[in-house]
């Protein structure tokens, strides 16, 4: 897979990370490819933090994955930094190609790089191929998230 290149993603990688982000069942019903505005608005305010990190997997010049970290700087656990793993996708015709490892690896790299004790991340209840996948990454399924919708 030398032919991959995971770097920062760019505006114009907006539309291929949106298609991605609704090809599945979940995101079916909550994103809106037809209407980029609200992403891209996003997209600015990812850019002005620099705890924010949302990377694009290229091959051939083409998007076929992407992922978003956030590094939180806290108090607790003696005043750690974690990250967070968010908005993981990877496109159809990549999915059991390795592609994700690798993404999940640069995002675990980039947070020790960037000096964070733990990564964490959530992951829907009835994603249970992704549940296998992340416990094989080393992941534990150690606490139960909430969400309360705004």
């Amino acid at each position: 897979m030398s032919d991959l290149d995971i770097r920062p993603a760019a505006l114009a990688d907006i539309p291929a990370v949106v298609a991605m982000l609704a090809d599945d069942p979940l995101g079916a019903q909550r994103e809106s490819p037809d209407d980029l505005a609200p992403y891209r608005s996003a997209f600015r305010r990812m850019c002005d933090d620099p705890n924010q990190h949302l990377v694009v997997a290229v091959r051939e010049g083409r998007v076929v994955g992407n992922l978003q970290l956030t590094v939180i700087p806290g108090l607790s656990r003696r005043g750690a930094t974690r990250s967070v793993i968010e908005g993981v996708r990877v496109h159809a015709d990549e999915r059991g190609s390795g592609l994700g490892t690798q993404l999940i690896q640069w995002a675990v790299d980039e947070s020790r790089r960037q000096g964070c004790q733990l990564v964490q991340l959530t992951s829907d209840n009835t994603r249970t191929d992704a549940h296998r996948f992340y416990e094989r990454l080393g992941f534990t399924a150690s606490h139960v998230g909430f969400k309360l919708a705004l």
